[in-house]
Order: structure tokens, then sequence, then C-alpha cells
């Protein structure tokens, strides 16, 4: 008995398991054949272009009890699937020509990575323009911003998604550059020479040399390795997975501080009809799907670091010690960033923001936030920066530490401030620093200015993948 993959059952879509299937990964070993038979074709081998279309008719008819049967006898899952292959097609033994398994292998794990990262890359353009939305939903809440967890000034809730919308914009635009030039390994031979193609050709450099260049095309691969050993950089899974941790780290921001939010009741990452938040606690309103997205975004921490160990461990010119560990995290690592991607989108359209709430909690908190400006003004009226600080401080405390004690949400600074005899020589009066909370947006700076920068940078990227920003999450558990 055998387990499935819980990653590839419960969270990832249909798109990414196809790739790293069985299957999957079965076609792309025949793509590829197919693209060196047809360039070998077009190089001068003799292989019939009607046994290429037998070939290429046969592409999606994968029979893996056929390969399973074959491995059995010979020992060699590549020697079987070469041969199932064949006997599928009815063609001629054309397949594998020059090739060493690693020629195969190699580049169809490239060819499988390249493809599940645009799939990716397209799942978090959709983030982007979700986050983009939700900024400009959220635009008008005044709310309380923190710093270490503590009231600090008034903000956004918009300029919050603005934030990191921001964070994940960045690393997109670096991303889209890494792909487009993610070098395919080619085919090398054993260890790299290209000694067996060589001889293929009856030693035509010019001819091996278009050989590689016509593969890399025809897989839609811009480059292709000059000089690779037996396997490509494990350097370059590390960079790939260094980016998925990048993504996640905006999505992993946003999450926690939906997770602190809703606990102040502030927000609710979203209530479908008959979600359970707690079969004891039947009022409660988890937030499980920004906890799940903080796990996956600490599990694509750990593919990477995983991925870091292999990166210069590589002997001479290759050798298989990395295998076990690239069989986990690398398509794992593509499992997680998958899930994460619907779990943040699912939030993203469903979450709902508690007005009444954030509008009670800045009332709160407001006199201690605004105390930043009556510092300016004080300040202004010819008192010294140190004096005005240790006047506004002492009574902001204390009044802190009394609405604490008594439980009371009725803040009182206003007054002890507009009875101290700093302020009455300033002509700073209660009515002037009420007047000043009454107007709550503009304590929030250029934090719509801001909002609005970001969406527009944002926009370039957006049009340019404008179908893959329109995708919708799936239903997810």
């Amino acid at each position: 008995m055998t387990n499935a993959n819980v990653l590839s059952s419960r969270y990832v879509g249909p798109e990414i398991n196809e790739i790293f299937s069985e299957k999957g990964k079965a076609i792309a070993e025949r793509e590829l054949w197919i693209a060196v038979m047809m360039a070998q074709r077009e190089l001068g081998l003799d292989i019939p272009s009607e046994d290429i279309e037998k070939f290429e008719r046969a592409k999606l008819d994968v029979n893996l009890e056929l390969i399973k049967e074959i491995e059995l006898k010979t020992k060699h899952d590549v020697k079987a699937k070469i041969e199932a292959f064949v006997q599928t097609a009815k063609a001629g033994q054309h397949v594998h020509k020059g090739m060493t398994s690693r020629d195969l292998t190699e580049n169809v794990e490239q060819m499988q990575i390249r493809n599940a990262a645009k799939i990716i890359f397209g799942r978090f353009i959709s983030v982007l323009r979700h986050m983009i939305d939700n900024s400009m939903k959220y635009k008008d809440y005044v709310l309380t911003a923190r710093t270490h967890n503590q009231p600090a000034q008034p903000t956004l809730l918009g300029r919050r998604f603005s934030m990191w919308a921001e964070e994940l914009l960045y690393h997109l635009k670096n991303f889209e550059s890494f792909i487009e030039n993610y070098p395919l390994r080619g085919i090398k031979g054993p260890v790299g020479t290209q000694f067996d193609m060589l001889v293929l050709f009856d030693g035509d450099k010019n001819k091996v040399e278009k050989l590689e260049r016509s593969i890399a095309e025809k897989l839609g691969f811009k480059n292709v390795a000059n000089s690779p050993g037996q396997v490509y950089p494990r350097s370059l899974d590390y960079a790939m997975l260094s980016y998925l941790v990048q993504f996640s780290s905006a999505c992993e921001n946003f999450a926690k501080t939906i997770r602190i939010m809703a606990g102040f009741g502030l927000v609710n990452e979203s209530f479908e009809e008959g979600q359970v938040g707690s079969s004891a606690m039947p009022y409660k309103m988890n937030t499980i799907r920004c906890e799940r997205i903080c796990g996956f975004a600490e599990l694509l921490k750990m593919y990477a670091d995983g991925a870091s160990r292999l990166v210069g461990d590589q002997w001479q010119e290759g050798d298989v010690s990395c295998s076990v560990i690239r069989r986990v995290v690398m398509t794992d690592a593509f499992y997680v960033a998958d899930g994460l991607c619907e779990t943040v989108l699912t939030i993203l359209n469903n979450m709902k923001a508690y007005d009444g709430e954030i509008v009670q909690e800045l009332k709160k908190f407001l006199p201690f936030m605004a105390t930043t400006e009556l510092l300016q003004k004080i300040i202004k009226s010819g008192v010294g920066r140190e004096d005005a600080h240790n006047i506004i401080k002492k009574y902001a405390v204390s009044e802190s530490q009394r609405m604490k004690n008594e439980g009371s949400s009725v803040n009182n600074l206003l007054d002890l401030l507009a009875s101290d005899p700093f302020f009455i020589k300033a002509r700073i009066t209660k009515a002037d620093m009420q007047a000043a909370l009454e107007d709550t947006r503009h304590f929030v700076g250029n934090a719509n200015e801001q909002i609005i920068l970001v969406s527009e940078a944002a926009k370039i990227l957006l049009e340019k993948y404008k179908e893959e920003s329109k995708y919708e999450p799936r239903p997810i558990l």
C-alpha cells in the first residue's frame, strides 16, 4: 500500500498536479524526444517524417501499466519508457538517438519546473490584482496603524493592501525575467561534452550546436547552457524556490496582519455558510485559512533551505546525491505555492472589514496618536523639543494607565493637555485639538497617494498579463 501526497490531494489544482503526475512526466519526456527527432531530421539524420508524425499522434497515449511491465523486464525506467513509446506509436526506433539518461531526465525536470513556474507566476499575478482591488476598496477606511503591535499613527486599511501588493510586485518583476532567461541544460551527454551527439553527426560541431538551439526553441526556451556537467546547476533550483519564498512573504505578512486584526474584531478572513469556527465555541470565527497561509509560507522556507543544501555539492561533472532531496522539495514547493495562492485569493475575495469596530478603536487611540502633531505645534510656539515631549509624555502615559486600570475607552488626554500651562501659553485649546481629531484623514499623510502610486505601478504588469490577472480561485477545503 502507498500513500498519496497530502499536498497534492488536498491543496493543489489540476494544472500543477498534471505537470508532476507520472503521466504528465511521461508526456514531457515524449515532447523532448519528439523535439530531438525533429531537430535531428532537419539536420540530416535519416528519421522519416512519417515516424515523427506517428510519435506525435501517440504522445498523449500513455500506458503506465505497459511501462511498468517493460521496466520489470529491463530493470531500467528510461529504457522501459522508450520501448513503450515506440510500441504505442508503431514507429521505427528513432527515440533517444545520441542521448543518455541524463539528457532526458535533466531537461524534462527543467521543462516541468519552468511550466509550473509559469502557472504559479500567473497565480501570483492574480493575487497582485486582488490586493490592488482591495487597496481601492478599503481606501476610505481610516484605522489604527501599529508598530511593535502598539498603536502608532492612523493609516488607511487600503494602504496596508498596497504595502503587501508593492512587496509582491517587486519580486514578480524579477521573477518574470528569471523565467524568461531560465536556461535549458540541453543534449550534452554523460559528462557534458556532447561527444555522443558529435559521433552521430560525424563530428560536425556546427550541426550539434544547431541541434541544441533548435531543441531549446521547440521547447520554448530562450537560452541553453553552453557548458554544464552531467546535471544542470542546482543553484538554479535554489534560485527558483527562493522566488517562491519571496512571493510568500507578502502573503504571509498579509495573513499575519489579518489574524491579529481579527483578534481585535476589526476584520474577518471569510466565513461561509455551513462553516464551523469551533465546535466547542459556536461564536468563534477562527482565521484558519490565514493560519494555513502561514504554514504554507514556512514550508516554502524549509524547501528553499533544502534546495540551498544542494548548491555547490556536485562532485566533478556531477552525481545523483541530490535526487532524494530534489524529489521532495522541488515538486512539493510548487504544490505549496499553488495551495497558498488559492487560499490567499479566497480570503481576498471573501474577507470583511468591520467599519464600526475600526472607528471605535481609532476613537480610543486617536488622542494618543495625535500627540506627534501636537508636539510640532507646541514646538512652533517656542517650547523646546525635549520639554514639549516630556509634557505630552507625562499626560499620555498617565491617561493610558488610567484607561487600562479602569477598563475605560474614554480618553481624557485632550482635557489634561488643555489645562497644562505650556499649552495655555501656546494658545492651543481643547477645541483646537478636538477640531484636528475630527478630521481623521489628515492624520494619514500621503497614504491615499501611495495607494494610487502602487496601483499605477502594478497596472503595467497586470495589463501585460491580463488573462492571468483574471484568474479566480476554485473552491477550497
